[in-house]
């Protein structure tokens, strides 16, 4: 028994410096391998900008706000509101004191869209035009003078006629047609070929006739689109106009010794 137990101790005195020796390999190689360099950092854009001063950089990763297709630019009036997020591609016309707000596309790359006189169109809609309509009626689209077209808004190849309001989340097909002093409801749908006569309510999906309208409601229908435009205003003022107005301003100052 006891020359058992010293033959098992001896072996574990003999395997202890083969043990320390595994022990000790991976540091000693960790120790002795090359350290790892980091990758060298990306190039900075001053350097990658300076590829010359008569070298035109151009940046495609802005969005454009106005898109010319073909032979087609976009029109917007002077004092029409484009918000800087949406886009206008194409045969498309923002008549004066027109609003078209953050997020809607206007794409006019089949047909017409008009927006008349004091129209406004709110957050993410999207209004396109195909190349014919059903019913035979003109397939471009146009929202009409003080029209207010709520946010979320689907308009194709439709027409909708002076003073009505579109409520936000509606759908409006082709050949679709909207008459004077009409209102249709936030989440409504209206099929191709299908027309709201003047002064009536819709609603539904499909729409379908609700009420007339009063003649205090018929008044407010005018009033929501100037409203808008007075809101349009704040927002427009917040953007510069393109001028040389400032070249002036330097000359002024080297003239008469203004410190800049």
């Amino acid at each position: 028994m006891a020359a058992a137990s010293l033959s098992r101790l001896s072996r574990r005195v003999a395997a202890a410096p083969s043990l320390r020796r595994l022990l000790s390999t991976p540091a000693a190689a960790s120790s002795a391998s090359p350290a790892v360099q980091s990758p060298p950092p990306p190039p900075s854009a001053a350097g990658t900008a300076a590829a010359g001063p008569d070298r035109v950089r151009w940046d495609y990763r802005g969005q454009r706000q106005l898109v010319p297709l073909g032979q087609w630019m976009p029109k917007v009036a002077v004092d029409a509101y484009v918000a800087p997020e949406a886009v206008l591609a194409g045969q498309v016309t923002v008549y004066d004191g027109a609003s078209v707000w953050s997020g809607s596309v206007l794409r006019g790359d089949l047909n017409k869209i008009t927006l008349g006189f004091c129209a406004n169109v709110q957050e993410r809609c999207v209004l396109h035009a195909a190349w014919s309509a059903p019913t035979g009626l003109p397939a471009e689209t146009l929202v009409d003078r003080y029209v207010t077209v709520g946010a979320y808004c689907l308009l194709r190849s439709c027409t909708i006629e002076p003073e009505c309001i579109i409520g936000q989340h509606s759908i409006l097909m082709e050949g679709s047609l909207v008459e004077t002093n009409s209102i249709l409801e936030a989440g409504s749908v209206l099929p191709p070929g299908r027309r709201i006569p003047t002064g009536e309510l819709w609603a539904g999906n499909p729409a379908r006739f609700v009420r007339k309208l009063t003649n205090e409601e018929i008044m407010e229908i005018p009033k929501l689109a100037v409203a808008i435009n007075d809101l349009m205003q704040s927002h427009f003022s917040e953007f510069l106009p393109y001028s040389t107005a400032y070249l002036e301003v330097e000359k002024l100052k080297k003239s008469f010794s203004i410190p800049l």
